[in-house]
């Protein structure tokens, strides 16, 4: 878990109070640093208050900072700032990115020369999307697989399936559902609340880009009815 400011604003004092004169200052410290880039792979932070978001600027002075808890390689702040990332990826959302370690190289007056060794671990993290049949056709791998249908039906038991080709496939999701939540987080419904058929017919239309079928209009005004005809009794 990271660390809260205040507990790493004290540490990082006491350690500047005890520095030798002219000496090179690295300090590692497991942080969630103002500005770093976050994955899927991340504990949560309850960040309540700010009080895990760490200020660059708390470690004025050192001449590297070696940081943990994001599994991004990348600089916060300022060059010497840095996450060297995970060796391994930890979501999806890490998929063609490229893992390394680095190395760091401090001369005696303290400026960084930062080298990324990239490596290739022994299985990488893949996302496939398209229709089931076209998947089943692919180069058997035994990556990390997240599949993507694109099939406007479900299909029975399709992990199973594809799992003779990719063993360690381990997510399926169907891209219609993918659109569905993005759709649901953008939605606004205009129509007032106190017709809550023309509720329905707006939120279908925003869901599908097209206004529900007489078939549904009926079903949806029978199933209103009924539960009007409910709270009348009770």
């Amino acid at each position: 878990m990271a660390m809260p400011e205040h507990v790493i604003r004290a540490q990082v004092t006491a350690a500047r109070r005890h520095l030798p004169g002219g000496a090179r200052w690295v300090v590692v410290a497991h942080a969630f640093v103002e500005g770093g880039s976050s994955s899927e792979g991340e504990r949560p932070l309850a960040r309540v208050g700010g009080i895990e978001t760490v200020r660059h600027d708390m470690f004025d002075g050192a001449h590297y900072v070696a940081l943990g808890h994001l599994h991004l390689p990348h600089s916060v702040g300022m060059p010497h700032i840095r996450y060297a990332g995970a060796p391994l990826a930890f979501g999806f959302d890490e998929a063609g990115s490229v893992k390394s370690m680095s190395l760091v190289d401090l001369d005696e007056q303290g400026r960084v020369a930062i080298t990324a060794l990239p490596f290739a671990p022994t299985r990488g993290v893949r996302v496939l999307r398209g229709k089931f049949a076209d998947l089943l056709h692919g180069e058997p791998s035994t990556d990390f697989i997240k599949a993507v249908l694109t099939d406007d039906a479900p299909l029975i038991d399709p992990m199973k399936r594809l799992r003779e080709l990719y063993p360690n496939a381990c997510q399926l999701t169907y891209a219609r559902d993918e659109r569905a939540l993005d759709i649901m987080s953008e939605i606004k419904v205009q129509a007032p609340l106190h017709d809550p058929a023309k509720v329905i017919r707006e939120f279908l239309m925003q869901v599908r880009s097209e206004d529900p079928v007489d078939a549904e209009l009926a079903l949806i005004g029978s199933a209103l009815s009924d539960l009007r005809n409910v709270e009348a009794e009770v």
